[in-house]
């Protein structure tokens, strides 16, 4: 198949799962046609299925703001016309889905039927998409995509219950390449970090508000009055330096780092023994998915999708949003030397169900199916 993706190319998840499928997917002999503003982070080597078409807007004092939508929509109609795509994948509602409804009318009009799927990652439902600036074009969007998909159940519950929705919609999982998120051999980068072999917490996201970063650091600091820990903060965002801050008042700093976006989080995580997800929105939680990969159990909330994901008991627990209390007292209980052994297995186990290759299968039928739908509608229009 000739796939087009139209995805937002930064460090945030839906941009990472789009282009991560585009890749598995061009491993399999698919050829996969990037259409978005600027190079995906992580589209980062050669491959000969693998394309990437700039989408160019132009400034014009006449405009306040420069019209993305209208531009990609345009560059989707060139890509679709000259590359003969068979079909489009848009991630992320916002402006995506809108975008290509407008481009696949223009290619109605040159003779093209194409195919449209649109995959809810999360915010562009729970958050922007509820803004009643940008509701009516949403759910329009999204009820005249050909397939739609979201990344979790509880993703798809929300959706339909806030918004007027007549599509089906299929819940396919973020997934893991297990070849690139596994535990690697890093003991002198934990010795570096741990001297006195103390424990190594970590925390990965865009440290906005809705991350609740705040509550990492109050787990971490009631951790390491039982059990001596250290804790790694990856990322960046408008939260950072107030929790740099907050750190400096509640901890020794000594035992705390920020280290920025790190492109190969799974060496951070290949010497980490615990990982804090304290969210209070997450529609799947795709960083604790590649925590555990990297054999790292999860002390996660119970936010949206999280608990489909993180098996309480077994790959971590799971712990009502703000409940910090409970989360210092599950992750003592992890890091206890006669447990940790125990849930570290049990992370990478629950991983597993996650493989890229158990994933990709599902989005290739959904791809088949939906064209066959398409053209099955466009034979009895006729």
């Amino acid at each position: 198949m000739k796939i087009g993706i139209v995805c937002y190319p930064t460090y945030g998840g839906s941009g990472v799962v789009a282009t991560e499928l585009g890749k598995a997917l061009a491993k399999e002999g698919h050829e996969i046609h990037f259409i978005t503003y600027s190079q995906p982070t992580r589209l980062d080597f050669f491959s000969e299925n693998l394309y990437y078409h700039e989408v160019s807007v132009k400034s014009y004092p006449l405009f306040d703001y420069p019209p993305y939508e209208l531009a990609l929509a345009s560059k989707m109609v060139d890509v679709v016309e000259h590359e003969k795509i068979d079909i489009l994948h848009v991630h992320y509602a916002i402006p995506h889905a809108s975008a290509a409804y407008m481009a696949k009318q223009i290619l109605k009009t040159k003779g093209i039927v194409i195919p449209v799927i649109t995959t809810l990652h999360g915010t562009d439902i729970t958050l922007v998409g509820k803004d009643a600036t940008y509701e009516p074009v949403v759910t329009f969007s999204i009820n005249q995509s050909d397939g739609v998909t979201a990344v979790s159940e509880d993703l798809r519950k929300d959706t339909l219950e806030h918004f007027d929705i007549t599509r089906e919609i299929a819940v396919i999982p973020n997934f893991i390449d297990l070849e690139r998120f596994k535990k690697q051999k890093k003991d002198h980068f934990k010795k570096a970090i741990c001297p006195l072999d103390e424990k190594l917490i970590v925390h990965t996201s865009n440290f906005r508000k809705v991350k609740r970063v705040q509550d990492v650091i109050d787990v971490f600091n009631r951790v390491r009055k039982v059990i001596p820990s250290k804790l790694l903060m990856v990322g960046d965002g408008p939260e950072r330096h107030t929790m740099e801050e907050l750190c400096r008042s509640m901890c020794n700093i000594d035992d705390v780092r920020f280290l920025g976006k790190l492109e190969a989080v799974e060496e951070v995580l290949s010497v980490s023994d615990l990982f804090l997800m304290t969210s209070e929105k997450e529609s799947f939680g795709l960083a604790a998915l590649e925590a555990m990969a990297c054999q790292v159990p999860v002390i996660s909330t119970n936010a949206g999708g999280l608990p489909e994901l993180n098996l309480h008991g077994t790959s971590g627990f799971v712990c009502e949003v703000g409940d910090t209390k409970t989360m210092a007292e599950h992750a003592i209980h992890i890091l206890d030397d006669a447990n940790l052994g125990k849930f570290k297995e049990g992370a990478l186990n629950r991983a597993k169900d996650f493989d890229v290759t158990n994933i990709l299968p599902l989005y290739e039928r959904f791809y088949v199916q939906t064209m066959e739908n398409t053209k099955n509608s466009v034979s009895t229009l006729l």
